[in-house]
């Protein structure tokens, strides 16, 4: 019953998407951050 409400209604669908966003922008913040730390170390090792 659970899963038909996730999947079915529109509040269920919306927690999908709010869920993978979630986890998306997580994945995109620990790259950005690494980038930058790895641009300053670069910079302050000249």
């Amino acid at each position: 019953m659970a899963w038909e409400l996730l999947f079915s209604t529109d509040y269920g669908l919306f927690s999908l998407f709010v869920i993978a966003f979630v986890i998306g922008m997580s994945f995109w913040f620990a790259r950005f951050f690494s980038k930058k730390m790895r641009e300053d170390q670069a910079q302050s090792g000249r």
